[in-house]
């Protein structure tokens, strides 16, 4: 009579043969796939502290007043290096979104955080304020 053989049904003994192709491909992806993870998160946090780093002037509007149909008191907070004059540019729009006032204010202040009134002439009714941003002069 015949031997019976061993092992599992249909196929090899295992641990026999060492690793299939498959367990040695997942095994490359995984560390592929780590590595490109690791990348991609530096770049995401390299981008994001250039883009907090990059801005040595910024503002805030703390409130505002609509003192009559062309002119609006703005309340600002700027926050700048000791040594840099920043430049801030506010909008104002009126009831049907139209701008109304355009206007740039320098702050040449030597403070790291300023607080400033400033007044946006219109040339209509404002309901709405906006700060558009800021940047270094020059």
């Amino acid at each position: 009579m015949g031997s019976v053989r061993e092992g599992l049904p249909g196929g090899l003994p295992e641990g026999r043969y060492g690793r299939s192709a498959d367990e040695r491909a997942d095994r490359k992806l995984k560390i592929v796939g780590s590595v490109l993870g690791v990348a991609l998160l530096g770049v995401v946090g390299w981008i994001g502290w250039d883009y907090v780093a990059g801005q040595s002037v910024s503002a805030e509007v703390i409130k505002y007043d609509v003192v009559s149909d062309s002119e609006v008191q703005v309340h600002l907070e700027v926050r700048k290096e000791a040594g840099v004059t920043g430049v801030c540019t506010l909008s104002s729009q009126d009831k049907e979104h139209s701008e109304v006032g355009r206007a740039d204010f320098t702050f040449a202040q030597p403070g790291k955080r300023i607080d400033e009134m400033v007044t946006l002439r219109t040339t209509g009714r404002a309901t709405m304020i906006e700060l558009v941003g800021c940047q270094p002069a020059g």
